[in-house]
């Protein structure tokens, strides 16, 4: 089922900066736990979202037949995700790796979305989309500190990815003619096999981590799903790389949110980030 795709109008301009406020806030949540397993906290979260999806599943319709393919697909995509964001953070820090990896993905998906999409974004979208990664990027690279080279390279791997999982979610919730039931059966099936792997890895342990962190992990996980399930509709009503571009200013929010919440500071580097992150959005909108 085709559905019209136009240009990126206000209304879905705020629902993707509040998916990715949305993203942000789950984020914090987790960082802010006195757990310290970056592996297991993600699986909590994991777990929470495919438990939410699934008391979701009965209040949507099945997605289109033609969607299917597209669910197989990323969650293989996403089990490569999740494998690869582990090793960029066993070799680097979060502070560096996760806005290198977000930051970088959205212009991937621009490049990548005239092949595959034959979505051409104009003059002022790709300015927008630029200006909207540079100041993403800016976030990762504080003053005084040092990063290995395995670090950065693990990072730009998982930005592939991530472009990746995101041109065949947006594929797949066109297909779908329901972007919401799409969301909800991919973000179920694709956490499967990853808890399975978590579980056949790290044992016991880990199934005991989940345990003592499942309030946590519910919570984080439904933000997870909504901010997810926010950012695929707006991809059926509009181009997906704007709207890539715009879901990761999490990162940014992310950047507030330990600024004023957790005392992590924020510094000349990431105002200068924000302001072309703020630029960036503007030029989306020219």
């Amino acid at each position: 089922m085709s559905v019209p795709i136009g240009e990126l109008s206000p209304g879905i301009t705020i629902a993707v900066l509040g998916a990715g406020l949305l993203h942000a806030a789950w984020n914090a949540l987790l960082k802010s736990a006195r757990g310290g397993d970056p592996m297991l906290d993600m699986a909590s979260v994991v777990a929470g979202s495919s438990v939410c999806a699934l008391l979701l599943l009965p209040l949507v319709p099945l997605p289109a037949a033609a969607a299917w393919k597209f669910v197989a697909a990323s969650s293989l995509i996403h089990f490569a995700y999740y494998a690869t964001l582990a090793q960029a953070y066993r070799t680097g820090e979060l502070s560096f790796a996760y806005p290198l990896m977000r930051g970088s993905a959205p212009l991937l998906v621009a490049f990548m979305g005239v092949v595959l999409l034959h979505e051409l974004p104009g003059a002022h979208a790709m300015a927008g989309i630029a200006l909207i990664c540079a100041g993403i990027v800016s976030i990762a690279f504080l003053p005084g500190r040092r990063h290995r080279p395995a670090a950065a390279g693990w990072a730009f791997a998982n930005a592939a990815i991530i472009a990746g999982y995101t041109l065949v979610d947006a594929s797949g919730a066109r297909a779908s003619g329901n972007a919401i039931a799409y969301a909800a059966w991919l973000i179920f099936v694709e956490g499967l096999p990853f808890l399975a792997w978590i579980a056949w890895r790290r044992g016991a342990p880990a199934l005991a981590y989940l345990r003592r962190g499942w309030g946590r992990g519910l919570v984080a996980g439904a933000g997870s799903l909504a901010a997810y399930g926010i950012a695929l509709y707006a991809m059926t009503r509009a181009p997906v790389a704007a709207v890539a571009a715009l879901r990761e200013t999490s990162v940014l929010f992310a950047a507030l949110i330990g600024a004023f919440w957790l005392r992590e500071g924020f510094g000349a580097m990431r105002i200068a980030g924000a302001a072309s992150v703020v630029i960036g959005i503007a030029a989306l909108k020219l």
